[in-house]
């Protein structure tokens, strides 16, 4: 799915008038503090439900206003498919409203399924030496996107390890009732796991292509492992009971999908002690546009959000990027400071026309 048309309401200092989107790449540029992040912001709450800059919604809404509403109309030239998506939030009555198609939805992931965003932005290059749960986070987005059912499945799997949780911190637990819920939560997890593996096996083996094409002969050592998070060589509902005396010390669930991660390493070390800055910023690269590799041979299109990236990348390292989304055919949201040299893009682009965007105080002008 591509982005055509984008109104946003009383969201930061963007301006209300509607704006037309070019379904390949879009160069958006202007002073810092115009309103170009606020874009791409606006742009992935249709894709994230949430901005990719921080986890309060009220820090999107207007100064002085109570409510913000984000809402664009998204398609597929090749299946002729078309959605409006929009939501909008009520910060005093904390309620998010969500419509697919002028009906009201109550699921994000309805919204989400729609419309497959990945931000670029200084923040995404910790995934490699930040904390599981960012990895967790990035295969999941790619594991929702590709097996349909796995948003519902991971839900449940939360829910029972909730209730798992509830039953250790209570310290009462009666061995029979427990034994219903390890089985339970045991079977669910195998069922995410599994779906991860699936997914992750596919992530590798674009991510090598990537290596190869791209040239990265110093990441030919690398080495991606999936953990599931416990023993797979062990039935999970027997290392439960086991590791129950130390789940009741602790409070909390010690095994299970929540303690999955993507081990990275370079022969036998960790990449954040071998690899420098901007080699671990290279590896982050690939492993998103992988993700769209993945995306795309499921028949998705994502949308790329760029933000800031100049002050990440050097100019071969952008070249490397840009080029490999242009191969993509992924849409793409760049932001600059100057306006972007298109003459020198000329040979890394085939969108012989894109769109260019002047942003002053919230106000865009397509040059």
């Amino acid at each position: 799915m591509t982005l055509s048309r984008l109104v946003c309401h009383q969201f930061r200092n963007l301006d209300a008038s509607a704006l037309q989107f070019d379904s390949g790449f879009n160069f958006i540029y202007g002073a810092n503090g115009s309103g170009k992040s606020s874009l791409l912001e606006a742009i992935g709450y249709l894709g994230l439900g949430r901005s990719f800059r921080g986890h309060r919604h009220q820090s999107v809404v207007q100064h002085g206003q109570t409510d913000f509403t984000v809402y664009g109309e998204v398609g597929q030239e090749q299946s002729g498919e078309h959605h409006r998506l929009g939501l909008s939030r009520d910060i005093r009555n904390s309620e998010t409203r969500l419509k697919l198609d002028g009906q009201p939805i109550r699921s994000l992931s309805e919204l989400a399924q729609k419309f497959p965003v990945a931000v670029i932005d200084p923040g995404v290059f910790e995934i490699t030496a930040g904390s599981p749960s960012s990895r967790r986070q990035f295969l999941d987005w790619s594991v929702f996107h590709v097996e349909h059912q796995y948003g519902m499945l991971w839900q449940r799997t939360q829910r029972l390890q909730a209730q798992r949780n509830k039953l250790l911190k209570s310290g009462r637990l009666d061995d029979a009732q427990m034994s219903i819920w390890d089985q339970q939560f045991a079977q669910s997890a195998r069922s995410v796991a599994e779906a991860r593996e699936r997914i992750f096996k596919l992530f590798s083996a674009a991510f090598q292509v990537l290596v190869e094409q791209c040239g990265v002969t110093w990441l030919a050592d690398t080495r991606l492992e999936l953990f599931p998070g416990w023993d797979t060589s062990r039935d999970l509902e027997q290392i439960l009971l086991a590791a129950r005396a130390q789940e009741l010390k602790v409070g909390h669930t010690l095994y299970g999908p929540s303690r999955a991660d993507i081990r990275l390493k370079v022969g036998s070390r960790g990449v954040a002690e071998t690899l420098s800055r901007g080699q671990q910023k290279t590896l982050v690269i690939l492993f998103k546009l992988a993700q769209g590799i993945v995306l795309a041979q499921s028949g998705k299109r994502v949308t790329y959000l760029l933000d800031d990236i100049n002050a990440e990348l050097d100019s071969h390292h952008r070249q490397m990027l840009l080029t490999q989304l242009n191969d993509l055919k992924s849409q793409v949201f760049i932001t600059t400071i100057e306006r972007p040299p298109l003459a020198e893009l000329a040979g890394l682009i085939q969108d012989s026309d894109p769109g260019v965007f002047h942003v002053e105080h919230g106000r865009f002008s397509q040059q």
